[in-house]
């Protein structure tokens, strides 16, 4: 199973997308997608760094590009109704409210229209917007992936050393044993482990 996501320090979201076997990714409306609700961040961005810089010519590149097509991406949902701001300089578009936007028929005809200008985010712009994580968090992203690898998941992602994971992710969270491992790994991140039916 394919998913896109930024884990981040509230890990407990990637238990239940474990249990559930939900998928995320891009929904069109050119949101970054998180580790909160699978699918995409309230809004489009207006995000600003927390961390990191380009470090690379490669990496100012690929922002760059980002940006661009970003602008041509808003530039398309302008012609098609959507009064849509511009893009800010890692791309994030404020489109406001996301549960609104979801419900809108202009928008959602102009994102589909608009959707083969839509680019997936650069590893770079994920790092810019990801969250600073205090030492005892990354040790606790750590833990987490270890025991979901040990105990049933062992394509889990691992962490980098800032405790958060970027970029394409491919692991399988459908299988029993991944399940099994998410309610065994949940303590960890302080979820509660899901109970099954009762009996009787």
């Amino acid at each position: 199973m394919r998913t896109k996501r930024v884990l981040t320090a509230v890990a407990a979201s990637v238990v239940a997308f474990a249990l559930t076997g939900c998928g995320g990714g891009s929904d069109g409306s050119g949101k970054i997608p998180t580790a909160a609700d699978g699918t995409a961040s309230a809004g489009t961005g207006g995000g600003t760094a927390t961390g990191g810089d380009s470090g690379s010519a490669a990496g100012k590149d690929e922002v760059a590009a980002y940006v661009e097509a970003r602008r041509a991406w808003v530039s398309c949902l302008r012609e098609n109704g959507v009064d849509a701001p511009d893009p800010d300089a890692n791309g994030q578009v404020d489109l406001g409210d996301g549960v609104a936007l979801k419900k809108n028929p202009t928008f959602l005809k102009a994102s589909e229209k608009c959707a083969p200008l839509n680019r997936t985010v650069p590893k770079e712009i994920e790092r810019r917007l990801a969250p600073k994580l205090t030492p005892e968090q990354i040790k606790t992203q750590f833990a987490f992936a270890e025991c979901m690898q040990k105990n049933g998941a062992p394509d889990f992602p691992d962490p980098e050393p800032d405790g958060n994971v970027y970029g394409d992710i491919q692991w399988d969270s459908t299988t029993a044993a991944a399940k099994q491992a998410a309610r065994t790994c949940a303590p960890i991140i302080g979820d509660p482990v899901e109970q099954g039916p009762g009996k009787g």
